[in-house]
Formats: C-alpha cells, structure tokens, sequence
C-alpha cells in the first residue's frame, strides 16, 4: 500500500492564503476519502482563527500517488479577501509537495514535551479494518501540534510511528525552514505568482 506525506504551504503570503490553505486540506481530505484513501492531517505551528501557514498531509491507500500527483505544485484560488474588505487583490496560492518525513526526522522531542493518547482506529478497511484501541494520538505541548497513527495493529508500533512523525513534522513544519528555504524546501511566494497552476478553485 503506497504512503505519501504532502506539504501544503502558504509560503510568505497574507492571511488569505492561510484561508485557501485550510480550504485546499479540506478539498484533498474530500478527495482522499473518495478514493479510498486513509489520510492524516497535522497543521503547522500555532494556527489562528483563520488556519496554519503549512500542514502535512499523510495519505495511505493504492492511490495516494496519483492523489498526490493530481495536487502537487501551485494551487490557485480566487475570491473576495474576507478579512480586508475592498481589498483589490482576489488571487491567492497554495503551494504543495510531496516530502520524505523519514530523510526530515532530524529533530529530537523531549519525553515531559509529548503526551500520548489511545483511541480507537478508525478509517476505510471493511471487515478487516482494526477496531481495538491501538491508534495513537501524540501531541507536543509547547507547539500544540497533534499525530495520529492508526494503521499498525500494534499500539507500541503506532506509538512509534507517532513520536517519528511529529520528530519528522517539527522539522519540516518549522515556520524558519519555510521561510528561509525558498529553494531546497519549496517556492517562495513570487515563484507561487508566476502561474502554471495544477489546480483553480473559486470559492
């Protein structure tokens, strides 16, 4: 079964592309369920009332690489910003790729910093999907940021896969390492502008 992990970022831009960000993870949440998908959506540090400037989305199933082919580039959307009323501007974009957490885990998490959560596994599976409570759910306490992992039938192994995917996360999510890497982790926001969008949505 193919896991892809896919970063969806705002890159530097305004509140308004926070907004299309969150509408863009709704989209593909929709999307990957259609397709038979798993998929786990981590948000990016210290959201806002209008969203997080990035998230990882981690989508398991037989067509997770074609989802994330489909989506993977600049994402364009267009409507009236609802934060600056009369604002001129009606062109807002996401960016997204695919990410290797297992390469970014390079970050470690202190023990005190992690709490972990049982709950029951959840997700497409029919008679064979798993129904005991070894899901996983870690939050980091100083960023707030949740993982779930729900698909191995052990509750220590899900409880590893967890503690490895925030490591990897806290990495890749970094606001500084968006920011700061317009080349080696994704585009910056002028290179968002220029066009060549993969996908346009009016909202």
């Amino acid at each position: 079964m193919a896991a892809i992990d896919m970063l969806v970022t705002s890159g530097s831009g305004p509140v308004e592309c926070r907004i299309a960000l969150m509408a863009l993870v709704d989209i593909i949440e929709s999307e990957a369920g259609r397709l038979g998908c798993t998929i786990e959506v981590t948000l990016g540090h210290k959201p806002d009332r209008h969203g997080a400037k990035s998230a990882i989305l981690s989508v398991e199933g037989r067509n997770a690489e074609a989802l994330a082919e489909e989506y993977c580039g600049t994402v364009k959307f267009v409507f009236k910003s609802p934060v600056r009323l009369g604002h001129k501007r009606q062109n807002w974009f996401v960016g997204v790729q695919t990410v290797d957490l297992t390469e970014a885990a390079a970050v470690s998490v202190a023990s005190s910093d992690v709490r972990f959560e049982t709950l029951r596994a959840g997700g497409p599976g029919g008679q064979h999907q798993n129904t005991t409570d070894s899901a996983v759910r870690a939050v980091h306490l100083p960023t707030g940021i949740v993982v779930t992992a729900r698909n191995e039938r052990s509750q220590h192994r899900n409880k590893a896969i967890a503690l490895r995917r925030l490591e990897a996360m806290l990495r890749v999510l970094a606001d500084r390492e968006i920011d700061m890497s317009k080349t080696q982790m994704f585009v910056a926001n002028k290179a968002l502008e220029r066009g060549n969008e993969v996908k346009v949505f009016h909202l």
